[in-house]
């Protein structure tokens, strides 16, 4: 398989890509669910008078949240095959219901607890036709609420806090026996990645590897330090085994994933601690691994090491997702973040002269406490400056126990509604311009996926944006330049080059 190149200067314009949501595990929603009953297979005589296997169990496991709770909800579905069990994306069929929660906003917390109720009432429907519904909630909102959990939610059986889903089997055992209402929420002595079991086969072209956990930096808005403790990186020789195996099953493109993944520091291969650059290149030295990313990233912590090596290795896709959050000082030492402004411009600046065809994201926060209309004026005068392709943004939301909950100043709903209104304006713009500029360029797609049209296929460039051409379905797997001769609101289309 060739090595992939990609060619400096080929970025659409000067600025970053539009990055879309990395796919994720699609959970179900269970309102738009249709209520079908579910009938368990009952065994069969076989011809032989021998009593068929019986039905394989059934995990839903609906995921909320970021990347790597997805690589999680991919861990969890590992261990649970071991087990006998099938995903199914009914949970009206599920022997087993799994949410996988998310923290970081109010809302998306709020929407476990609407979910529960109606996992309550599918367990209640399949009790009375004798089937057993076990309700696990796990992830961030497990970590950080425990056994809030079951008194809000008694039909809950298990909650499962984001340091010790690696424990799933052997709580599932224990509620089998007889136990209820199991809590665990303790962050355990062992290495959870050395209790799982290794990688299945790949399900995709691209896959997540979790590189380093939790994170010491405690912005004040931030419920990470709480619910997923303090940095932790995995070993190389580790992290270098289970990506040559997702390789090997398939995978061309790996996203290293890390609440503080620049803040990396796992053991290499001398006994000494080695930093994401040097673990980017022992990664960059498997054969058939094509492009290599990572997410999400401290300016604190962007090393000239890192930097170097966006302008050194090959493999290494010039895209960086670097969160600033709020463009004026004051909020960002309220924030606890220990930049300014002009550190991140500085910092973005030095990256883009390493590697000048870079496309940068962000995250942004508007009506954090005591946020003033010029402390707004700010963020988007650092957006427009930056030059970002696009960026995630969101209005403030207070997390309990978190310094910034109870600040002086909150701001109300309807002015930071109207700030994200206005800053979203200006994302767009950037957004649409750099996609823009990318029409009549030449630009090496990794592809993914059939299309949603005959004789389509779907991949990504090496800013991340999604892409679609007409192609033969033998080319998933493989990076071909395609030109691109037309940008949509959330995509570009082209022909592979050589095509009419």
């Amino acid at each position: 398989m060739q090595q992939q190149k990609v060619r400096r200067g080929a970025n659409c314009g000067t600025g970053p890509d539009a990055r879309e949501t990395l796919d994720s595990r699609k959970g179900i929603l269970l309102d738009d669910l249709d209520r079908m009953p579910f009938e368990e297979a009952s065994p069969q005589a076989e011809p032989d008078g021998h009593a068929a296997a019986p039905a394989a169990k059934r995990v839903f496991i609906k995921t909320f949240g970021c990347q790597m709770n997805v690589y999680d909800s991919e861990r969890m579905s590992e261990m649970l095959a071991a087990e006998g069990y099938v995903e199914t994306d009914a949970p009206d069929e599920a022997d087993l219901a799994i949410l996988n929660t998310c923290h970081i906003r109010e809302k998306a917390a709020e929407k476990v607890y609407s979910d529960l109720g109606r996992l309550r009432d599918i367990k209640s429907a399949r009790a009375e036709g004798g089937k057993e519904t076990l309700i696990t909630v796990a992830g961030c909102v497990a970590q950080a609420e425990g056994e809030e959990i079951v008194r809000r939610a008694p039909a809950v059986d298990l909650v499962l806090g984001s340091q010790s889903y690696h424990r799933l089997p052997e709580l599932l055992s224990r509620l089998r026996g007889g136990e209820t209402a199991l809590v665990e929420t303790a962050f355990p002595d062992e290495d959870k990645f050395q209790a799982l079991p290794e990688r299945a086969s790949a399900k995709a072209v691209t896959a997540f590897l979790t590189v380093q956990e939790g994170c010491d930096k405690f912005c004040t808005f931030c419920v990470v330090p709480y619910t997923r403790g303090m940095e932790y990186s995995r070993p190389v020789a580790a992290l270098v085994d289970e990506a040559r195996r997702l390789v090997q099953r398939g995978v061309r493109d790996i996203t290293l994933l890390g609440q503080n993944v620049n803040g990396y520091h796992g053991e290499g291969p001398d006994g000494a601690p080695t930093t994401l650059a040097g673990l980017i290149g022992q990664l960059a030295g498997i054969e058939g691994l094509l492009r290599i990313r990572y997410t999400t990233s401290h300016p604190r912590d962007m090393s000239e090491a890192l930097i170097e090596a966006h302008a050194r290795e090959d493999k290494l896709m010039p895209y960086l997702h670097l969160p600033f959050q709020a463009g004026a000082d004051r909020v960002l030492a309220a924030m606890n973040r220990k930049h300014t402004a002009a550190d991140y411009l500085a910092l973005i600046a030095r990256i883009r002269r390493a590697r000048p065809d870079i496309a940068l994201s962000t995250d942004i926060i508007v009506g954090f406490p005591g946020e003033s209309d010029a402390d707004f004026e700010a963020t988007l005068a650092l957006v427009r400056e930056a030059e970002f392709a696009h960026a995630f943004s969101f209005k403030y939301s207070p997390r309990p126990g978190t310094p910034a909950a109870t600040m002086d100043g909150q701001v109300p709903e309807e002015v930071k509604r109207e700030r994200l209104e206005r800053l979203q304006e200006v994302i767009d713009a950037g957004y649409r311009r750099f996609n823009g500029a990318c029409v009549g360029k030449r630009l090496p797609v990794l592809f993914e996926k059939a299309g949603r049209h005959a004789g389509q296929l779907v991949g990504r460039s090496p800013y991340l944006q999604l892409v679609h051409a007409d192609a033969d379905p033998a080319l998933i797997g493989r990076v071909i330049d395609v030109e691109i001769r037309a940008a949509g609101a959330n995509s570009l289309s082209g022909a592979i080059c050589g095509q009419s």
